[in-house]
């Protein structure tokens, strides 16, 4: 397979968009992408989204990304896998550019979520889940991670102001992020006393409901710097899945999709956790950021909680993690998120983050899931 580069990023702010619709917000991401490059030809487009036909019916993104962009008549492709589409969507990109088919690929990720009211995109979002036999019966997205949550709780004795931590230090970092969408900060007492969505996770607990795009130039090897003076490479893909229903799984507190996704990109990549300076991970809800860094390596099952407590993954730690303040403050356009994701981990390595930054790094990792941990993709990028 050919080396692949990220030569190139772009994104809007998440937020409310109520004047913006996905024209404008690809629009606006692609325009930033084309300023942070020397060259802008892209021949095909991959889109990841999970919601444009369920909430808009509008399928055939593609074409719309390529009129938003100026493209028309490249050829393309919308993907989806849920909350994780961006990430998968990156995945495929690469694909396209490894196997030789094309020298540059345009990697959007867009959602448009804050349109409707709350219940009806809580319900489209419960697509992510087994509808037949779990969203059926009113069990929200919320109310499966809760049920996680609770179970976390119980097993590994997490008090519920432990929990609290991860929530506190994602908004500190997004409240220095431009582009995320809750730039305020909280206390473990704000946590507490917020509203309960699905008991115990409450309003704190959770990732907003917000707008945006995003958009990275993948490269071959060839073409690299022609592009960018600092294109950074893609050394690790990994995917995985675990089963769409919960009672199906073996143990719902050890991700097999994460495990084996990572697993995957480690290996491609020739590294091991330890080698990870800097890491974007999905914590839609504060179980998933638990279950996330303890399927990516990062700490043993039951230990994250502990970890987080005693100022762990934070940063100026090895690896830290969330410097854009997560799905959790920079915000969670699902199916933009990995998209997000990749872009960021980019702009660490080359050291241009506008908000916290890792310092110097070599690897970074992006990590984003559909559903409850049912379909993950990893990334490594090296610098």
């Amino acid at each position: 397979m050919r080396r692949v580069y990220a030569a190139g990023v772009g994104m809007t702010k998440i937020d409310r968009h109520y004047d913006k619709g996905f024209q404008e917000l690809v629009h606006i991401a692609v325009k930033n992408l084309v300023d942070d490059v020397k060259m802008f030809s892209p021949e095909a487009i991959v889109v990841g989204n999970m919601m444009s036909s369920s909430l808009y019916q509008q399928d055939s993104l593609a074409a719309l990304v390529a009129d938003a962009a100026g493209l028309r008549g490249r050829g393309g492709f919308k993907v989806e896998a849920a909350c994780g589409s961006g990430g998968h969507a990156v995945a495929a990109g690469y694909a396209l550019i490894a196997s030789g088919l094309y020298d540059q690929v345009l990697v959007v990720g867009v959602e448009k979520m804050s349109d409707y009211p709350t219940a009806t995109t809580t319900s489209a979002l419960a697509q992510a889940a087994d509808f037949e036999h779990e969203a059926i019966y009113g069990v929200s997205f919320a109310a499966l991670n809760a049920l996680v949550m609770r179970l976390y709780m119980h097993r590994y004795e997490a008090r519920r102001e432990d929990l609290a931590l991860w929530p506190v230090r994602m908004h500190e970092y997004g409240s220095q992020n431009p582009y995320a969408q809750l730039r305020n900060r909280i206390t473990v007492e704000d946590v507490l006393k917020s509203a309960v969505i699905a008991d115990p996770i409450r309003l704190m607990d959770s990732s907003p409901i917000g707008d945006g795009a995003a958009a990275v130039l993948l490269v071959s090897e060839d073409v690299a710097r022609k592009v960018s003076d600092t294109p950074i490479q893609i050394v690790g893909v990994g995917m995985g899945s675990d089963g769409l229903d919960l009672t199906s799984r073996e143990d719902l507190l050890n991700p097999m999709s994460v495990r084996i996704a990572a697993e995957k990109a480690y290996k491609m990549a020739g590294v091991e956790p330890m080698h990870i300076d800097v890491a974007e991970i999905h914590d839609a809800f504060t179980i998933t950021a638990l279950l996330s860094i303890e399927g990516l390596g990062f700490a043993k099952l039951g230990e994250s909680w502990r970890f987080i407590k005693d100022g762990r993954f934070a940063s100026g730690d090895k690896p830290s993690i969330n410097l854009s303040g997560g799905l959790k403050a920079r915000g969670h356009p699902v199916g933009a998120t990995g998209v997000y994701q990749v872009a960021e981990i980019v702009m660490q390595l080359r050291g241009d983050f506008p908000g916290v930054k890792v310092g110097k790094a070599e690897y970074g990792l992006a990590m984003n899931t559909g559903g409850v941990a049912t379909l993950t993709s990893v990334i490594i990028l090296k610098r």
